[in-house]
């Protein structure tokens, strides 16, 4: 990878990875699993530090992952733990996943949310500070980290910090204790960066196997298998939904470029091609038309807790500086989605199908191609 007129020439691919030591946290969830895999491919050396899957099915053990990879079943609120890992594993890169992700939960469950998000961050980057083996550091926060004003603009990255939620609250902590572990122990006095730092805000995702509950896919998908209707609860509701193998990229990028050149860490926002939103209800639609069989939809508001109806991000600082773009439009990313999950259902190789996805999405980012 080489700069080019002060910017990144676009052709990063997973080889970077080939032998390096790689630590995940949070590696057992939707995300997390996808992550693994992507890295195995690659030929990387790959920890992870989890809880048990939150799910029942779930991807990581869908997919086998645990076989193939060092997976330490721990809390990352668990401070001697995960420094006994760091002490042993010496990880190169550390990708920081492990959060409670749930706006939902999080009302029911404040404590948990902010020991997880918040402590977990302080945890993760004390255990990064002290181990000389680590070249760069990714936290994944949340595009709700943003103090939301339920306007038409995208949030840039130098926006107020401010979630509203415990959940979004606690990512906006996360995102204040990188700044401030960034600034006070990751860079020398003379400004000289040390270990490189970057958080990644990223919009909401959707893919094949995802399992939580309160979220709009899988329950698309358990409605589909009990031959019901898609109960949706607010369909005006916006949110920048991508594929999830856009912003798994993307953290891998940036984790790459980085520990090259230190001075790309920073603070990137992750979504799709124009701050695109797509409505709650139109995803449903596009993905019950994907699995066919008169798959529909009902309108059942409920009395839950303060959810935000319009969210976007304004992604120009990544274009800029990576020259990334994603690869897949919406409409590709519900085709995708889909056909995992048909396959889920039909009892089709996961492993061999999830890695098919992941290599045709690394052949349209290579070419530059919205084209699925």
């Amino acid at each position: 990878m080489e700069k080019v007129g002060g910017l990144i020439s676009v052709n990063f691919d997973l080889s970077f990875y080939r032998g390096k030591r790689v630590l995940i946290t949070g590696h057992t969830g939707f995300k997390g699993a996808w992550l693994c895999r992507m890295l195995m491919l690659a030929g990387a050396e790959t920890a992870g530090y989890a809880l048990d899957p939150p799910t029942d099915p779930s991807l990581f053990q869908l997919l086998r992952l645990g076989t193939e990879m060092r997976s330490e079943t721990g809390d990352i609120a668990d401070l001697p733990h995960l420094q006994q890992l760091f002490d042993t594993f010496r990880p190169e890169i550390v990708l920081h996943l492990a959060a409670q992700p749930l706006v939902r939960e999080s009302y029911k469950n404040p404590v948990d949310t902010y020991r997880t998000n918040v402590l977990g961050t302080v945890h993760l980057l004390e255990c990064a500070r002290q181990c000389e083996s680590v070249r760069s550091i990714v936290n994944v926060t949340t595009d709700k980290v943003y103090r939301n004003n339920e306007w038409c603009w995208g949030y840039r990255e130098n926006d107020p910090l401010d979630g509203y939620d415990p959940y979004s609250n606690s990512k906006s902590c996360s995102e204040l204790i990188s700044r401030c572990y960034r600034d006070c122990f990751f860079t020398e006095q003379d400004g000289t960066v040390r270990t490189p730092l970057s958080t990644v805000r990223a919009g909401n995702v959707i893919g094949g196997g995802d399992f939580a509950a309160d979220r709009i896919i899988p329950d698309c998908v358990r409605a589909a298998i009990r031959g019901e209707r898609i109960v949706i609860r607010n369909p005006q509701s916006s949110r920048p939904f991508q594929h999830v193998l856009e912003p798994l990229y993307a953290y891998l990028m940036i984790a790459a470029v980085q520990a090259q050149d230190p001075a790309y860490a920073d603070s990137y926002n992750v979504g799709p091609a124009g701050g695109a939103c797509t409505r709650i209800a139109a995803l449903a639609d596009g993905f019950a038309a994907y699995w066919g069989g008169g798959l529909g939809s009902t309108v059942q508001p409920d009395a839950g807790p303060h959810e935000a109806n319009q969210l976007r991000l304004d992604c120009a600082k990544i274009q800029a500086v990576f020259g990334w773009q994603p690869a897949w439009d919406i409409d590709t990313a519900l085709r995708y989605t889909a056909e995992w999950y048909c396959g889920w259902q039909s009892g089709a190789d996961l492993r061999a199908l999830t890695d098919r996805q992941i290599q045709e999405y690394l052949e349209v980012q290579t070419h530059g191609s919205m084209e699925g």
